[in-house]
This record gives C-alpha cells, structure tokens and sequence, in this order.
C-alpha cells in the first residue's frame, strides 16, 4: 500500500475535512480526493461520510486510521530525528493569547533559541482561543496555548497551567463602594462601577460572576480594549474595576496602584492548554518546545 495515500489518509481523518488536509498536506483539495478514492478502490470499502461540513470516518475508516497512525508518527519521527542536530533547519511557530504568551511563554522559549546545536528559530503569533486553534488546524502554527481545550482528533491538547482572576480597581473604587459592601451585597454592590474589558461580551467579568457569585454581570463595558495589559493600565488609571490574572497584576497589587475588591474562598481559575496537531509531537523541536513550557510552567504559579 502507498504511503502516501496512507499519509493523505490519516492527516484527513484527524482533520475531518478534505479542505483542511489539503492545507496541512500543502496539496489541492482535488488531489487530496482523488488519492483518498484511489485508496478506498484498493480496500473495497469506503472511508468516510461525505457531509455538508467536513467528513465522518466508516468503522473501517476509524481501524485503519487506528492501525496506520501509530505506525506513520514512527516513520516521521525517524525521519526528522536525523535532522535535529541542524538549528537552521528548524523554526518554531507559536501562537496564543497575546499577554500570557508575552509574559510568560516567550520568555521561557528564549532559552532555547541560541546557538548551542540544539535550539530552534522562533515565531509568535497573537490570537484569541478560536484565531490560534484555526491557525494551529491550517498549518500556520506548530504550537498553541488556549485557555479553550480543542475536541476532535486533529489536536492534542496538555493542561498546562491555572491562572487566579482576581478582581482589581484603583483604591477610589474600594473606598466607594465601602469595605462591608460586597459581603452584605455581593455582585449588586458593584453594579454602579464602570467595567473595563477586553471584550464587549465581558469575558473575564463574566467568568468571574459566575465563579464567585453565581450570577452573571449587570453592567456593561465602559472601556474595552483588546489586551490585558492595557486593561491593567486603564485600571490603574482609574477607568473602573477589571477581573485580572494576578500574575499580570501583583506588581501593580503590591504597589497599591490598584486593589482588591473581592477575597473569595475560592479564587476563580482559567486552565491553560496548550496544543498541537495530532502526530507533530514526533518532531524534536516540538516536542522539546511543549516539555520546556511545561517544565517552566511548574514555576509560575
């Protein structure tokens, strides 16, 4: 049997598209049709669904995949393992949110960028959930962080880390509202105060009310701007209050620009994941990106 249909195969079973094999595969829709027919005449048997979206593997489609993958990921690693001495030939492509990619991933993969024989080249790029997983499922990335785990076989996802959301405001904002407010009152006690966000759907507010009060926020965005980090700054500023991660924010914490406007006994948490293609864990500086974030990842928090 053809490894190359083989290849065509497995890539489009974990894809689930024909159109998106193609772009991981670097060939044309058509061809990628055409050899997945050629291979299902040699079997006898077909291979897939053909839906509105996407495909759907038969029983045979998903043991073939079941016996050939393992088997493919081997030959690949083989093949590349040979080529890993050679720096040149190796550029990491990482993308994820843009402040905890900045703060925290980037600054760890730099270690593995000199000039020791072993490191890669290294790109960045800045996304939300849904623009890095896209990117990450066209080829475009080799590695991901998302704080949305992916389904489906084209991923494989690895907790990588938790972040704490705290909710912060300048220290007017606390005075305004009183120190026995939210303990009376809870979230209606910060209804009235202006929201800074990233989002107009107020996705970190949100998940905080949720988490700490079991509601959902009255209020809608008075600043919403698409980075942390400028959130941070608007907050300080004294634009209103904003749900942080504390990493992000403990400097500015410890420096009383901003303050705490809730303790809870549970603080909410936001899980990172971070995800690559199914298979491409084989390559050496992949698989050596994803173990130094992970081992870096035991010192954040």
């Amino acid at each position: 049997m053809d490894l190359a249909l083989l290849r065509t195969f497995v890539t489009v079973h974990r894809a689930g598209s024909f159109t998106r094999a193609a772009a991981l595969l670097g060939l044309s829709q058509p061809a990628v049709t055409s050899q997945i027919r050629t291979l299902e005449r040699q079997l006898g048997r077909p291979l897939f669904l053909r839906q509105a979206r996407g495909v759907t593997p038969t029983t045979i489609g998903d043991e073939l995949a079941h016996k050939a993958a393992p088997h493919l990921d081997a030959l690949v690693e083989i093949a590349e393992s040979g080529l890993d001495d050679d720096s040149s030939l190796r550029t990491l492509h990482l993308a994820g949110p843009p402040e905890f990619t900045a703060e925290r991933a980037l600054p760890a993969l730099t270690e593995l960028t000199g000039d020791d024989g072993q490191g890669f080249a290294l790109r960045a790029s800045f996304g939300t959930a849904e623009e890095v997983l896209d990117g990450l499922a066209c080829g475009h990335h080799d590695l991901a962080i998302s704080t949305t785990r992916p389904r489906g076989a084209l991923f494989t996802a690895t907790p990588l880390c938790d972040e704490e959301l705290v909710l912060v405001a300048a220290p007017r904002w606390a005075g305004w509202i009183g120190p026995d407010a939210l303990r009376l009152k809870g979230a209606p006690a910060l209804e009235n105060l202006p929201v800074v966000e990233v989002h107009e759907s107020l996705p970190f507010v949100s998940h905080y009310w949720a988490s700490a009060f079991d509601a959902r926020p009255a209020a809608s965005g008075t600043v919403i701007v698409p980075d942390l980090r400028a959130v941070l700054s608007c907050a300080i500023a004294g634009a209103g209050l904003a749900v942080l991660p504390r990493y992000l924010c403990a400097p500015a914490l410890d420096e009383g620009t901003i303050v705490p406007l809730h303790d809870p006994a549970v603080p909410p948490l936001r899980t990172y994941f971070l995800v690559a293609r199914t298979g491409t864990l084989a390559l050496p500086h992949i698989a050596r990106a994803q173990e130094w974030l992970q081992r870096a990842a035991t010192a954040w928090y």
